[in-house]
């Protein structure tokens, strides 16, 4: 039987390390993550029940751990491994709970990840998770795109490619989860131009790390075109501009027998025919 092909390594995950130690030395701009872990508590409170033996799987810094300080009685971090098949270590029916914030769109094999963190939940474990997606710094891509298509013949990657809120919920699903939720959280932050936006990103540990990037340094001129086409774009009328960050939450349950199930094909007690010709009958 043939073995299923490698993920593409589309994230060089060392650099990725390197950039977010670069963040804590220049001051770590966590605003983004902050908001997650806020929201993210809000959401685990609306689920009525506690949890003995969670996991943290590579949200950066030690605020997640914080937050949820007697709400889980054991939260370790878990690092996704530079690489990543090596796995994540984690004991199949271990835990009870699964939580992630801002960490899984770099995973350069998402839905392994995904099959591992349903193995380590015992039955009714739960999942919750955030991570960037859809149009997430869509102004900057476009803007970076135009400026190299005119001034360097070409366009090299520079923001790294988003998950689809569809894309995730069909994870979801492959990976076996029951009752999976998606739904996306569109964050607007506006700036005084492009150049203080990548300032953030840089304090944020979020600039590229696509190995497919452009290694030599990029031009002065194409970094100026850039921030012009970004303000003659996406400037509202006091002339700052937006950043959009779409962040896609996900969760789900592992499966167990007191959970909700759909019924059968057949099982109903009355046909949708029956349904329309009472309609019919009684106008």
């Amino acid at each position: 039987m043939s073995q299923p092909a490698a993920a593409p390594i589309l994230f060089d995950r060392a650099l990725l390390r390197a950039r977010q130690a670069r963040a804590l030395r220049l001051g770590a701009e966590t605003f983004l993550l902050d908001r997650v872990i806020e929201d993210m508590g809000d959401r685990l409170q609306a689920v009525l029940r506690q949890f003995s033996a969670g996991a943290d799987i590579g949200t950066p810094g030690h605020g997640l751990a914080g937050a949820f300080k007697g709400r889980v009685a054991s939260l370790d971090h878990v690092d996704v491994p530079d690489d990543e098949s090596k796995g994540l270590g984690l004991a199949p029916g271990s835990l009870d709970l699964v939580l992630s914030a801002l960490a899984l769109h770099v995973v350069n094999d998402l839905p392994g990840v995904m099959v591992q963190l349903r193995r380590a939940l015992r039955p009714d474990g739960y999942l919750l998770a955030a991570l960037l997606g859809g149009d997430t710094l869509t102004e900057l891509r476009q803007s970076f795109a135009a400026a190299e298509a005119e001034l360097e013949g070409g366009i090299s990657p520079r923001v790294a490619p988003m998950a689809d809120i569809r894309d995730v919920g069909a994870l979801l699903q492959r990976a076996g989860f029951a009752l999976p939720v998606t739904d996306v959280d569109s964050v607007v932050v506006r700036y005084d131009n492009a150049f203080a936006l990548m300032r953030d990103l840089r304090r944020m540990g979020a600039t590229n790390i696509l190995n497919e990037r452009r290694r030599a340094p990029l031009r002065r001129a194409t970094l100026l075109r850039m921030a012009q086409v970004y303000g003659e774009r996406f400037a509202d009328a006091d002339g700052r501009i937006r950043a959009t960050f779409d962040i896609i939450w996900l969760s789900g349950w592992a499966p167990h027998e007191s959970q909700q199930q759909p019924l059968k094909p057949g099982s109903a007690k009355a046909s949708l025919a029956d349904a329309v010709r009472g309609m019919r009958k009684n106008p």
